[in-house]
């Protein structure tokens, strides 16, 4: 009997397991049914709320079990919780942090080195302005880094280094203009496919150029710092490649 009872395997972890690819499949439907346009952003965020809180049960119960397990000598079913907890672990810590970024970072969408005078864009899909001396006070206060980059090399240069770090990237260009200095594209989030425009200037500064970068997004009112963490990028290959 002694030997049988060490070969089991603790219900809560299989039950934990269980959970743990329920929630993956759940967080799957919500992204897969947001890029087949099958519903809009806000219920496919509700369709992943569902997906954490799944994955949160599968977590404390994977745990709870492999805790018991220990504690019994039965240590054949501690590979099923840590599986468990391997697996809901990613999309328990995503949501949460994507639902914090929400409240560090500003509560803006359009980011601009130049926040004087911006960027404009011209061949995105519904082009806009840049909203205003509110959001600049508030982009100042949030991201006091970004800044115009000056060069000391010609701008033609400038511009083709600029167009190849977009390319590198892989971001949709949607317009160029060598002569204004100026490209356009469409960045793509890995997930969801959330589009984020942007737009690149290049203007020429006794003998070198000036380069200013805008970022907005298409949806939503908040970006939880993603046009920030685009812009900086950008500039740093632009500086060390």
């Amino acid at each position: 009997m002694g030997i049988k009872a060490n070969k089991q395997i603790h219900p809560l972890n299989q039950l934990g397991l269980f959970l743990g690819i329920v929630a993956i499949v759940i967080a799957s439907i919500s992204i897969i049914g947001y890029r087949m346009k099958w519903w809009r952003q806000i219920q496919a965020f509700d369709i992943l709320g569902w997906a954490t809180f799944v994955s949160s049960i599968a977590f404390l119960l994977c745990l709870i079990g492999i805790l018991k397990t220990k504690k019994h000598g039965r240590f054949r079913g501690i590979g099923l919780g840590i599986l468990g907890i391997l697996l809901s672990f990613p999309i328990m810590t995503s949501y949460f942090l994507f639902q914090y970024s929400a409240k560090i970072y500003p509560p803006i969408n359009d980011i601009s080195t130049d926040t004087i005078n911006p960027p404009v864009f011209w061949d995105v899909p519904n082009p806009t302005e840049y909203p205003g001396s509110k959001v600049a006070k508030i982009q100042k206060a949030g991201y006091p880094d970004l800044k115009s980059l000056k060069l000391s090399i010609p701008t033609k240069v400038a511009f083709t280094k600029a167009l190849k770090i977009v390319k590198d990237k892989g971001w949709k260009i949607v317009g160029t203009d060598k002569e204004e200095g100026r490209i356009e594209a469409v960045a793509t989030s890995l997930l969801y496919g959330f589009k984020d425009e942007v737009v690149i200037r290049i203007t020429p500064n006794n003998g070198g150029a000036i380069v200013d970068v805008r970022s907005r997004s298409r949806i939503g009112r908040i970006d939880r710092g993603a046009n920030a963490r685009r812009i900086r990028s950008f500039l740093k290959e632009f500086k060390t490649n």
